[in-house]
C-alpha cells in the first residue's frame, strides 16, 4: 500500500466514477482500477461495489476513505512544514474567502500579495462563513477572509477594513434622486436579501429589523449580482457593500448613509496554534495597507 493508492481511492470516492477519477489523477482508467483492486487485496476487504451503472462505496470503504483523507492531509501538512522551514514566507497558503467579498477584493489584494511574497502560492477556496470556518478549524485552510467577528474558540482575528453599506434603489424609485439617506429612510421599505447562509444576509437583516424595513420573502438571491438585477427591475431595494458598487448598472442608484452608517468589519482569521504566525502577522499588515488604499 502507498500514498498513490490512497489518492486513487479518494478520487473514486469523490467522483463515484472510475473514468473521471482516473482523469483527475492523470492516469488511465485500467491503471487506477488495477491499483484499487490491489489495495482491496492488501487490506482484505471490498472497498467499492461495482455495477454497470454506478460505483458505490461499501460501509468499510467509507470508513477507509475517511481515514485515507486524514492520512493524505497529514502528509500534505508534513511536506508543507518542511517547505516552510526552508522558506517561512513561501510554499502553499490555503486561503478561504466569503463569496460576497471574493470577486470584489481579490483583484485588489492578490497583486499586492504576489509583490511582497513572491514564493507564496495562494490556494483559494470560496465559501459561506460556516463552511470556511469549519475548514479553518479542521486544518484544511490556513486563514480566512470573512466578516468579523467569527466568534470561534482558538481563532485569532485581525480587522482589515470597515465596509459601509449603501442603499441601492432603482432609478425609478422615489428616493433615487436623494444624495443621502438615513436609517430612518428604511422604514417600510421592501428589502431584497441574500439566501440563508450568507453572513451579509444576517448583517443586512439586522439593520432592516432595527429600522422597520420589510424583507421581500418571495425572493432570496444567491449572489450580489442577482440582487443588483432585481433592484434594477424595481422589485425592491437592498443594502449594497461598498466594494460591490460599480457604475455599469446605469439604472441602479447607490445612496450613501448619513449619521449612523451601517456596514460590516472584514478581517483575516487563523488558528491560534498555526505554525505560520510570522507569515500571518506580516500578511495582515500588508492586507490592511492594501485595503486602506482601495476601500
Amino acid at each position: 500500500m502507498n500514498l498513490r493508492d490512497l489518492r486513487y481511492l479518494v478520487a473514486v470516492a469523490e467522483h463515484l466514477h472510475f473514468g473521471r477519477a482516473a482523469e483527475a489523477c492523470f492516469v488511465s482508467q485500467p491503471t487506477l482500477s488495477t491499483q484499487i483492486k490491489k489495495l482491496e487485496e492488501f487490506l482484505g476487504v471490498t472497498l467499492i461495489e461495482r455495477t454497470n451503472r454506478q460505483v458505490i462505496l461499501t460501509p468499510i470503504g467509507e470508513s477507509i476513505v475517511a481515514r485515507a483523507r486524514v492520512i493524505l492531509r497529514e502528509v500534505e501538512q508534513l511536506v508543507q512544514t518542511a517547505e516552510e522551514s526552508r522558506d517561512p514566507l513561501g510554499g502553499n497558503f490555503r486561503l478561504g474567502i466569503i463569496p460576497t467579498v471574493a470577486p470584489h477584493l481579490l483583484p485588489r489584494i492578490l497583486p499586492c500579495i504576489r509583490e511582497h511574497f513572491p514564493n507564496l502560492r495562494i490556494q483559494l477556496t470560496e465559501g459561506q462563513t460556516a463552511v470556511i470556518s469549519a475548514m479553518l478549524k479542521s486544518g484544511e485552510l490556513d486563514a480566512v477572509i470573512a466578516a468579523l467577528p467569527l466568534e470561534e474558540d482558538n481563532i485569532d482575528e485581525t480587522r482589515l477594513y470597515f465596509e459601509p453599506f449603501y442603499l441601492a434603489v432603482s432609478d425609478q424609485h422615489p428616493k433615487a434622486g436623494q444624495r443621502h439617506v438615513t436609517l430612518k429612510d428604511l422604514d417600510q421599505e421592501e428589502v431584497l436579501l441574500l439566501e440563508d447562509g450568507h453572513c451579509l444576509r444576517d448583517q443586512a437583516l439586522s439593520v432592516c429589523r432595527s429600522n422597520n424595513a420589510v424583507e421581500n420573502t418571495n425572493f432570496r438571491a444567491t449572489s450580489i449580482e442577482t440582487l443588483r438585477q432585481m433592484v434594477a427591475a424595481n422589485i425592491g431595494v437592498t443594502l449594497m457593500p461598498e466594494l460591490a458598487i460599480h457604475s455599469a448598472q446605469a439604472n441602479v442608484r447607490y445612496i450613501p448613509f448619513d449619521g449612523q452608517v451601517p456596514g460590516r468589519d472584514i478581517g483575516l482569521a487563523w488558528r491560534s496554534s498555526s505554525p505560520r504566525l510570522a507569515l500571518l502577522q506580516q500578511l495582515s499588515g500588508i492586507l490592511q495597507d492594501g485595503c486602506r488604499a482601495t476601500v
